[in-house]
């Protein structure tokens, strides 16, 4: 699989979501399942655009020509990394998608999730080797 003329580490990675996104940044996590850990990481560095569900399963290929010069990519010439595909977002029909960002970075390796908003927390390992402090 290839994003952007950027060849994707081997693998199997059906699965894609949106982990994060704000003015600087859009990143996306991709592995087997949303139920599983993710093994991958696409970061989108100062995305001028970015249009696709928040999970998906997508088919990478390169933008149109029409998509590549649109002007509303924000201030300024077009963006210089113009990502398409197809989304998968389980829905009747795949769904065209288009990111327009500065650069990409691509981590292979685990991915942690933020914890989703009013999720309960887990007690983590012990940072201490012995019983717990008093706090009186």
């Amino acid at each position: 699989m290839e994003i952007a003329g950027r060849e994707l580490p081997e693998g199997s990675r059906r699965d894609w979501e949106i982990i994060a996104c704000d003015a600087g940044r859009l990143r996306l996590a991709a592995g087997y399942g949303l139920t599983r850990p993710h093994g991958l990481e696409v970061i989108f560095t100062d995305p001028r655009s970015v249009s696709c569900p928040p999970s998906f399963n997508p088919v990478f290929r390169p933008p149109t020509p029409e998509e590549t010069a649109r002007p509303a990519y924000g201030l300024g010439d077009g963006a210089p990394l113009v990502v398409a595909f197809e989304a998968d977002a389980g829905g009747r029909a795949a769904v065209s998608c288009l990111t327009a960002a500065e650069g990409l970075e691509i981590r292979p390796g685990f991915v942690p999730r933020p914890p989703r908003a009013g999720a309960q927390t887990t007690a983590g390992p012990r940072d201490w080797p012995g019983p717990p402090l008093p706090t009186d």
